[in-house]
């Protein structure tokens, strides 16, 4: 059996799968978690969050569900390969990650890789692509089908970050506030969410988390893709992520994969932009692990 986590800030996706048979694999089931984020939490506070939320969830599956009617207890734990992707699994957070999985499943059986590594796998599976996130944030990375061999810094929304939710709603705050164009927009968002510009400037620069509030303008935008000046504020924010980030690795050639909200819900502008800078766009998953599921099964 294996069990693959796919971990966030706010929620982990974990699957379980069982192969009765060499090339078959049946998911046991699907389940969630809050999010696991070793570089934002304590060992303690990881411990406890698996100990009252995943253990328990485990032991559950019916006995008929598992060859030979084991239960998900005790010895059988030992015998499940844990393969962790999280957002925050740095390098100098895997070795943690690994102790705290290792001391309930077995040291033995538990890969941890960043969220990087799952959006890779997942897209390009064993053949050679471009690999792309994004969402709230952004990131991508070049991968010749076993591992990522180029990465262009995300830099994070302030320096960085093109193409993802957060740079879309600084680009769409800065354009209601200072292009005349946008006054109706401006006047029509700010009424919706019962907003000032002085609530604004209290969101982004004294507020925690300000790149989430930003990404937040995103489903208004979604909401008004027929307007011509929303529809391309979202192409000219991926145009600018495919030449700050993709151009780089200077391989036009190779399929361009994205997993993310921002992708998924933009697919049409995402290939427009793409058209328009010489790339094309492959696979777009909204979740990594769907074709998680499927690398691990090969």
């Amino acid at each position: 059996m294996i069990l693959i986590a796919d971990s966030g800030s706010t929620k982990t996706d974990w699957t379980l799968l069982h192969s009765p048979y060499p090339t078959k694999w049946d998911i046991i089931a699907t389940f969630q978690c809050q999010g696991i984020t070793p570089i934002h939490q304590t060992a303690d506070d990881i411990r406890q969050i698996l100990a009252r939320e995943l253990i328990p969830q485990l032991s559950t599956f019916p006995r008929a569900a598992l060859i030979n009617s084991k239960v998900l207890e005790g010895a059988l734990l030992s015998q499940i390969g844990v393969y962790f992707y999280g957002s925050g699994c740095t390098p100098a957070h895997v070795p943690m990650m690994k102790t705290i999985l290792g001391d309930m499943f077995s040291p033995q059986n538990i890969e941890v890789h960043s969220d990087l590594t799952a959006a890779a796998r997942a897209l390009c599976q064993h053949e050679p692509g471009i690999a792309c996130i994004l969402g709230t944030g952004a990131n991508s990375c070049m991968y010749d089908g076993n591992e990522i061999v180029q990465n262009t810094p995300a830099l994070g929304y302030i320096l960085g970050d093109e193409g993802s939710g957060s740079v879309l709603g600084r680009m769409f705050m800065n354009a209601i506030f200072k292009n005349p164009q946008f006054a109706a927009i401006r006047d029509e968002y700010l009424e919706k969410e019962k907003l000032t510009q002085a609530d604004v400037i209290q969101k982004v620069y004294r507020e925690p988390l300000a790149n989430r509030f930003l990404a937040t303008t995103s489903k208004y935008i979604k909401e008004h893709l027929d307007n011509p000046l929303l529809r391309d504020l979202v192409i000219q924010n991926f145009r600018q992520f495919f030449r700050s980030n993709i151009s780089p690795y200077q391989h036009p050639e190779l399929p361009v994969h994205f997993v993310g909200s921002m992708a998924f819900i933009y697919r049409e502008q995402l290939e427009q932009a793409a058209e328009l800078e010489g790339f094309h766009v492959g696979r777009t998953l909204q979740s990594p692990m769907e074709g998680l599921v499927t690398y691990h099964q090969v």
